[in-house]
């Protein structure tokens, strides 16, 4: 009998991998790959959920903030040393890290066929002077990276792609686009929005670079005007991140702007049910942030930015409202406009969910996934 191939995923930490990546390894699981992960976690039960679903979980430690010369030699010889010990026929790198140091540990050891799959180019490709070291790092670690004929390159928006072509990081011949990390249409149902008080939730990680400072100021300038909703804020903290926000950064917004900090919430699905709009004012370019389109699914109005990711889950006036980054009072605008108009709402709502049927199923996300795999093997 042959033996099964071995795919080996490479992710900064088990949760991320848990949200965004699962279905995929499942569908390979079921395909008859031998899926090995390797990750560093910020909890047992997150290994221990992985390993319940058949994978093999390989526990690396890895700094996800900044650049540690010590630090990130140390966590490529924990990737030399998993792959030595897997022997994988192909491996999937995820984020920023994984992929520059997964992909030098997969050269170094001879494997294959390399994926590459690029979740946003983030803040160091953002053009802020204080930025522009850790830029020129990245932008060269990306193109010892990325730039061979046989590593395959998954995109989440056209932006990224677009800007890593233009530049010489890649050849067009290896792009491939995925559009995001899809969504479950059956457990993100479309539903008619409550009755009551109109409730506005962001759902993400409390990061600065999330907009959760402009979010809650726009809060207080839709109160000063008279405005009577509800303002949430649906994430946990992230101490891994540098841009994180601290218990107390939060507990002194809600004080002086009236936002309500939930925490992290475990049931995303009876968030949006529960909700009337969603906002996400991210500052710099992400992947296809699934928090939105887990919101296109549930069918509620979207303000968010005009950044990569953001903009492409989002068509202006359809299925939401697009402002710049960094300006509370713009959304305070939009939100404000939506929040006085419900059939407004409903109207861009359908819109979303049209979008998610269309383009965001999960189901879809994985076969296309899946078909890279089939390509590279074959």
């Amino acid at each position: 009998m042959l033996r099964p191939v071995k795919l080996l995923f490479n992710v900064n930490v088990a949760w991320f991998f848990i949200s965004h990546r699962l279905e995929i390894a499942r569908e390979a699981r079921d395909s008859g790959f031998e899926v090995h992960i390797s990750a560093d976690v910020e909890s047992q039960e997150e290994a221990e959920l992985l390993r319940r679903e058949g994978f093999t979980f390989h526990r690396v430690r890895l700094r996800r903030g900044g650049l540690s010369p010590v630090y990130d030699l140390a966590y490529l010889r924990q990737l030399v040393r998993v792959m030595g010990s897997v022997c994988p026929q192909l491996v999937h790198n995820v984020t920023v890290k994984p992929v520059i140091y997964g992909t030098a540990a997969a050269r170094i050891l001879g494997v294959p066929r390399i994926v590459n799959a690029v979740s946003g180019l983030g803040h160091a490709f953002s053009g802020l002077k204080r930025r522009r070291l850790i830029s020129y790092v990245v932008w060269a670690a990306y193109k010892l990276a990325l730039g061979r004929a046989d590593v395959r390159v998954i995109f989440q928006n056209e932006s990224d792609a677009h800007t890593l072509v233009a530049a010489g990081v890649i050849d067009v011949r290896q792009v491939v686009f995925i559009r995001g990390s899809g969504v479950d249409l059956k457990r993100f149902a479309c539903t008619a929005e409550p009755p009551g008080t109109p409730a506005v939730v962001l759902p993400a990680r409390m990061l600065r670079d999330k907009g959760v400072v402009e979010f809650a100021n726009a809060a207080r300038i839709l109160r000063s005007k008279g405005h009577t909703a509800e303002f949430l804020l649906a994430g946990k903290i992230d101490k891994g991140n540098r841009s994180s926000l601290q218990a107390s950064d939060i507990s002194r917004l809600e004080h002086e702007t009236g936002v309500i900090w939930l925490g992290h919430v475990s049931d995303m699905a009876r968030m949006y049910q529960e909700s009337h709009i969603v906002c996400l004012p991210s500052y710099y370019g992400e992947g296809l942030p699934k928090s939105l389109l887990e919101a296109c699914a549930a069918g509620r109005p979207i303000v968010t930015t005009s950044v990569p990711g953001c903009r492409d889950a989002v068509r202006h006036g359809e299925n939401g409202l697009i402002v710049e980054p960094r300006n509370p009072e713009a959304i305070a605008v939009a939100l404000g406009t939506l929040l006085g108009d419900q059939p407004l709402r409903k109207k861009m709502g359908m819109a979303g969910r049209q979008r998610a049927e269309a383009e965001f199923d999960v189901h879809a996300v994985v076969r296309a996934t899946l078909d890279v795999y089939r390509s590279m093997l074959a």
